[in-house]
């Protein structure tokens, strides 16, 4: 039989009725999908799909919160780095922290200023290298490109400079040269969209003239030629591209410029279109089949409205994940939330969130109809495997919490600035309170029998089923000095089926979670455990590599071990 552990753990077939007001409070519904994180302000969403994993990257909002103290306008001029979530399921999203862009491009020197508005692709080169590129704006006056080989990173810029700036061939005149667009063609073409503003002097309010479009050399690092311009209606910023039907669809956001109705049936005559001309500060997009000819692309309409108050503008990404389109876009409910809580400053004036939402896509034409943006958002396309191991930074929805890189830790620190690398070392931490959604784990018919923590600290956490008020269905109580796996006996009866988890945090002092895993029950409910007898410690590296045993190891090491009553341990240490 299943031997018990030597940390102290229990597991609780009743309690009592934990009292909702002991729990952090929640600035985003347990049912709502949206924002997709309800803790970090982030803005400018782009995507790819990458291992049956949607990767969304967006601007930090959340490092001008918290540079300007948690209160006062975002005025956008201190975010240097890029936040990035994923998801399975579109319901669970993992924090993977932030590439920190500032620090990459320190070879710019004064070249560089901010990060804002990221475009992301990824290909695979004939030698089967798996290369990941993202473009951003930085600040108004030029675009930069990051390299990495996944996802996550680490990330790098190959350039020592801007790839586009006033100088590029057919980039002048325009007013800002900023929010780039990628996509790559069926034939491994990269093709790149980017620019905004007011008119410039040969514009009008109707054709502004600042919308660019480029093709991009083999390196997807520079412009293959000269850069030509879009025409395109009321054009202000926020391009994005897709291609559907072997077509170019250019997505943008519009002005706030007076619509002259004289000047709309004049364009509409002379184009020969029927749409509508576009609301203000609404996401609008053209089609070409031969984007390089400016006279190719045809407007076709608004496919996003804008959002709304608190939004203070506008900006999306059109993806197509698992057979379905999505739109992924900004808006202010956790600011507004926060504000009405009185969480946050009533100062606080456009700190953004990333929400999503289906779109409805015909690629044939291709037509892009009208995206309904609500907080209820999309569900979950997928259960959660709960017997699989799942990271602490991975929720729906969650109170209380924040986030640290486990390798970037430094005492007394107060406050999460999210300005580490992207890092697959992520903690969350959590106080007493705290508190984890995540929806739709699957524990099938025979249900879990185990559950592994791995965290520090000291701390009591309760699992709860279908609500955060309920009776908790097991309980683990622990302290440890470092990073280590706890396992613990748990009723399988109560974890059966499709269930709605919450883990809250009863009680707590310097506690960190870094994931955790349930184990299925045998079919005759019987655990084996392997030999109490202890074996010799052996270190690894992050990817897994085993460590020579008599050589000192630097940095961040995994280390796994068996005490003396047969327990295996799993811990991430600092080496010397």
């Amino acid at each position: 039989m299943y031997k018990k552990l030597f940390l102290t753990a229990a597991i609780m077939a009743t309690c009592m009725l934990t009292n909702a007001q002991t729990t952090a409070p929640s600035y985003k519904s347990s049912n709502n999908g949206n924002p997709i994180s309800a803790s970090v302000f982030c803005a400018d969403p782009t995507a790819l799909e990458y291992n049956g994993r949607i990767y969304v990257y967006g601007t930090n909002d959340h490092q001008q919160f918290i540079k300007n103290g948690k209160k006062n306008g975002n005025g956008y001029g201190d975010i240097k780095s890029i936040v990035i979530f994923s998801s399975a399921d579109m319901m669970n999203w993992t924090f993977h922290g932030t590439i920190d862009v500032g620090k990459l491009c320190s070879s710019w020197g004064w070249r560089f200023a901010a990060s804002w508005a990221p475009s992301v692709t990824w290909r695979v080169t004939e030698d089967g290298t798996e290369e990941f590129f993202l473009y951003f704006a930085n600040s108004g006056g030029s675009v930069g490109v990051l390299k990495a080989n996944s996802p996550v990173g680490p990330w790098k810029s190959p350039l020592s400079k801007p790839m586009i700036d006033g100088d590029t061939p057919g980039v002048s005149p325009c007013h800002w040269i900023f929010d780039p667009g990628v996509v790559i063609d069926d034939d491994g073409t990269g093709w790149i969209a980017f620019g905004g503003g007011d008119p410039q002097s040969k514009g009008t309010d109707l054709q502004p003239n600042n919308a660019r479009f480029a093709k991009l050399k083999p390196s997807m690092t520079a412009i293959d030629g000269k850069a030509v311009k879009i025409p395109a209606p009321y054009h202000f910023e926020a391009s994005e591209l897709n291609i559907m039907n072997d077509k170019f669809v250019y997505t943008y956001c519009s002005s706030w410029a007076e619509r002259k109705d004289n000047d709309w049936n004049a364009y509409k005559k002379e184009q020969g279109i029927t749409a509508s001309k576009p609301g203000i500060c609404t996401m609008c997009y053209m089609v070409s089949d031969n984007p390089m000819d400016p006279n190719s692309w045809v407007y076709k309409g608004v496919y996003g409205p804008h959002p709304g108050f608190p939004s203070p503008n506008n900006h999306s990404h059109l993806h197509k994940f698992q057979g379905d389109y999505y739109y992924f876009y900004h808006w202010g409910p956790l600011m507004k939330s926060m504000q009405d809580a009185k969480a946050i400053d009533s100062s606080c004036d456009g700190y953004r969130s990333i929400c999503v939402n289906k779109a409805t896509v015909n690629e044939e034409v291709p037509r892009i109809n009208t995206v309904t943006q609500n907080l209820t958002g999309v569900t979950a396309i997928c259960n959660m495997n709960p017997y699989e191991l799942q990271q602490a930074e991975t929720m729906a929805n969650s109170g209380g919490i924040s986030y640290e890189d486990y390798t970037n830790i430094q005492k007394d620190t107060r406050v999460s600035n999210l300005g580490n690398d992207a890092s697959k070392n992520m903690q969350v931490r959590m106080k007493e309170g705290s508190w984890i959604l995540q929806h739709h784990m699957d524990f099938g018919a025979t249900g879990a029998a185990k559950y592994m923590l791995r965290a520090k600290g000291k701390a009591t956490l309760e699992i709860r089923l279908g609500r955060i008020g309920a009776k908790a269905a097991a309980t683990i109580d622990f302290s440890s000095d470092a990073m280590e796996d706890y396992t613990i006996d748990i009723d399988a009866t109560k974890f059966q089926g499709v269930k709605n988890v919450f883990f809250v945090v009863t009680a707590a002092d310097n506690f960190y979670a870094d994931a955790w895993q349930f184990t299925e029950a045998e079919q005759d409910g019987i655990q084996e455990m392997e030999g109490s007898k202890t074996i010799k410690r052996q270190s690894y590296d992050l990817s897994g590599h085993s460590l020579p045993a008599n050589r000192q190891h630097h940095g961040v090491i995994i280390e796994k071990y068996t005490d003396e009553k047969g327990v295996k341990h799993t811990r991430k240490i600092l080496g010397v």
